[in-house]
């Protein structure tokens, strides 16, 4: 305790131009919000608004002083700190909120997150931790680097992953009850976005995927979310740009995912982050819009690491964490009096939430290290002299002990005493609508994104014309049957090489179904159905337009039948090709790995196909069993070749004559039954079965369970930057 009092007085000293926030009364333009029920007193369950689906009713006082959205209990030490009200700031001209939402309240008791480390369940991330959030408020869960704020945030929705464990209690309306589908809508701290499309468009989408009804009726809720976000300026403009205009902001990239969520009008809203990557003007713009959401009654809860002045000033209350440890839970103006009660009051100059962080950041002490003997020009470093860690107990402890912990402890009883209606799920679009919606979409994206598949018709139409102008002029003689085989061999194997260059385009087409189906707005099967039917019309133009370059230079026999079987052969060979760059880019979900092993897998299957050595000849293990059964070029080619030669025949002398089979039996292990072709193609189509069923369990398993484990490793190094 002596410690702890000598670096109170130490920081106290230190900070002489700080006052108590008792004795500071912000003036007008420090940017503070009055904050609902602050004069009143604490209120029961049953004055908490109600909790059937209706619209609230939201009002503005005479003047457009403040937004009373919804009635909060009075902190006592903020009780304490002044009795006044503080302006805040009015809506834009104009702005009007279209709709009201029913709020749910949101309670949790020592809660308690451990994540699975090196050790079994060793990493406890969220220690104990108590708070509350009711509709019409904005709560903020603050901290430094890696002291909990997403795993909390994402424990209080229900989305964390098999690698973590909670412990604890979670309310909603008062009942022990998972938020159900609708009722809630959770936003990534980075989220994928569909470049392509429009704002409104993109919503639209989102809505169908969403929402069950007629199309129409959808209409009207894209506009709500829209004007919800004030997006109403950029609704028509292509979120990703084109080559003559630029894309969205980043600020009205952020305001579109949250859009995203909002077309299903959720009662509760999580936000992982929601200033994440945005400068001081758009991080402003963005709280303030959020104010302004929550004024229709909705409950917000969002992650933050530090913000401005101004941008604090909007928030209703504050859960303040270290290391896991809840360090203060109240309104934001009674965490100003609890920093001043533990001996550590905010400058004035200094923003309260930086001088938070400052106070319980341990990678401070680092640079006292550094500058422990350095001077600036009015002598020591006076603002770094602290030691956190004392900060930090020091924090904790007058916050246990505090009236405020104890009027946590009560409202969390208060909100528990009596359940309130639960919240029922609003439905689900059907699975056949989602694929003909996921269809559609797909086909608008790949028809405007030129690097999907216009590029790449480009590129194969090239390369099938340079093979082709290679290898023509063969002629139909016994001598041309080597270089014929060569020439498809070449065909099938550079083709199939080529399509790696859609691996950008799925890498990002399974990120944005990770996307969605953490929303629960889409799901493994219907992304797979949408992803092949869409991609089908592409796929086919490619194949008939680079068989027919390919067939005639080469001078291959002409029969429609024979090329009919050619360009569905090569078909079969795309989709087959398509399916084995989305198990690759599944598994990886990186876009170099990706590649390199895919063109591994490239080089394998060509070595095993049967053109360098026959296939009879391979080494049985690894090479013959079961390299050359599972590449698909063995089929691709052997059914090209039995299309060509089966049935023909080649004099030799003026005497005797073979058959296409024998002129083939030294070059490539082929059948000299007709029907063998068609069972080739029937290899390619199970292949191209198989490889779908196993995107789908990686789909299905491999990403939902990556999905925390992803998403909290990038937030540790994010942090850790």
């Amino acid at each position: 305790m002596e410690e702890i009092q000598s670096q109170s007085d130490n920081y106290r000293s230190s900070s002489s131009s700080a006052s108590s926030p008792a004795s500071r009364v912000p003036s007008s333009n420090f940017f503070y919000l009055r904050k609902p029920g602050t004069l009143g007193h604490p209120i029961s369950f049953e004055d908490s608004p109600d909790w059937d689906d209706n619209d609230i009713e939201v009002r503005l006082e005479e003047g457009g002083d403040s937004i009373n959205a919804a009635t909060t209990p009075a902190s006592p030490a903020l009780s304490k700190l002044n009795s006044g009200s503080f302006p805040s700031p009015p809506l834009p001209e104009g702005a009007v909120i279209a709709r009201n939402i029913a709020g749910a309240s949101v309670a949790w008791k020592d809660l308690t997150v451990i994540v699975k480390g090196k050790r079994k369940y060793s990493d406890r991330v969220v220690k104990s931790s108590n708070g509350y959030a009711l509709p019409g408020t904005m709560t903020v869960i603050m901290g430094p680097a890696k002291s909990g704020k997403t795993t909390l945030l994402r424990a209080l929705a229900g989305r964390l992953g098999d690698s973590a464990k909670m412990y604890g209690e979670v309310f909603v309306n008062g009942a022990k009850s998972d938020l159900p589908y609708g009722s809630y809508g959770f936003v990534e701290r980075q989220t994928t976005l569909i470049g392509s499309l429009t704002v409104r468009e993109f919503l639209y989408y989102s809505a169908l995927l969403q929402l069950p009804g007629f199309f129409f009726q959808k209409k009207n809720v894209v506009e709500d979310a829209i004007l919800a976000m004030s997006l109403g300026d950029y609704a028509n403009k292509l979120i990703g740009g084109h080559c003559f205009m630029k894309g969205l902001p980043s600020g009205e990239r952020r305001r579109v995912s949250i859009a995203r969520e909002l077309v299903m009008r959720p009662h509760v809203l999580f936000i992982d982050e929601p200033l994440y990557h945005l400068d001081s003007v758009s991080a402003l713009l963005m709280m303030v819009t959020l104010k302004k959401l929550a004024s229709t009654g909705c409950t917000l809860l969002f992650s933050l690491n530090q913000s401005s002045t101004e941008v604090f000033g909007l928030f209703d209350r504050i859960c303040l964490l270290s290391n896991g440890n809840t360090l203060f839970f109240g309104e934001t103006l009674a965490c100003l009096q609890h920093f001043s009660n533990a001996g550590f009051p905010c400058p004035i100059m200094q923003s309260p939430s930086d001088h938070f962080l400052r106070a319980i950041n341990t990678d401070f002490d680092r640079i006292i290290a550094m500058c422990k003997n350095w001077q600036d020009d009015n002598g020591d470093f006076s603002s770094v002299n602290m030691d956190t860690a004392v900060a930090i107990r020091t924090l904790e402890a007058t916050y246990k002990s505090s009236e405020d912990a104890a009027a946590v402890e009560t409202m969390i009883l208060n909100l528990t005493e009596k359940e309130g209606s639960s919240l029922k799920s609003k439905g689900k679009a059907s699975s056949s609508v989602r694929i003909l919606v996921l269809t559609w979409r797909s086909l608008l994206v790949m028809s405007r994104e030129w690097k999907y598949y216009w590029l790449r018709l480009i590129l194969y139409m090239l390369l099938t014309l340079c093979i082709g102008t290679v290898f023509s002029g063969l002629g139909h003689s016994l001598s041309s049957v080597v270089t014929r085989v060569a020439a498809i061999f070449v065909f099938v194997s550079f083709t199939s090489l080529l399509s790696i260059a859609g691996a950008p385009a799925q890498m990002k087409e399974v990120r944005i179904y990770a996307c969605e189906e953490s929303n629960q707005h889409s799901g493994a099967l219907v992304f797979l159905l949408g992803q092949l039917f869409s991609s089908i019309p592409f796929m086919f133009l490619i194949s008939i337009s680079s068989s027919l370059v390919f067939y005639f230079l080469i001078g291959l026999q002409d029969e429609f039948s024979l090329l009919m079987y050619f360009v569905l052969n090569f078909f079969m060979c795309l989709l087959v090709n398509e399916g084995l760059v989305l198990v690759i880019t599944s598994v990886w979900q990186d876009i170099f790995w990706s590649i390199l092993t895919l063109v591994s897998i490239h080089v394998v299957m060509m070595l095993s196909a049967g053109y360098f050595r026959i296939r009879s000849a391979l080494p049985g293990p690894v090479w013959m069993y079961p390299v050359s059964y599972i590449a698909f070029h063995t089929y691709a080619i052997q059914g090209l070749l039995e299309n060509e030669y089966v049935g023909t025949s080649f004099a030799v002398g003026q005497v005797r004559s073979i058959s296409g089979y024998q002129a083939l039996q030294n070059v490539y292990d082929t059948s000299s039954e007709r029907k063998s072709k068609w069972e080739n193609l029937l290899v390619l189509f199970l292949m191209v079965i198989g490889y779908r069923f196993l995107v789908f369990i990686l789909l299905r398993f491999r990403i939902k369970n990556l999905s925390f484990c992803r998403i909290y490793q990038c937030n540790q190094k994010t942090n850790s930057r």
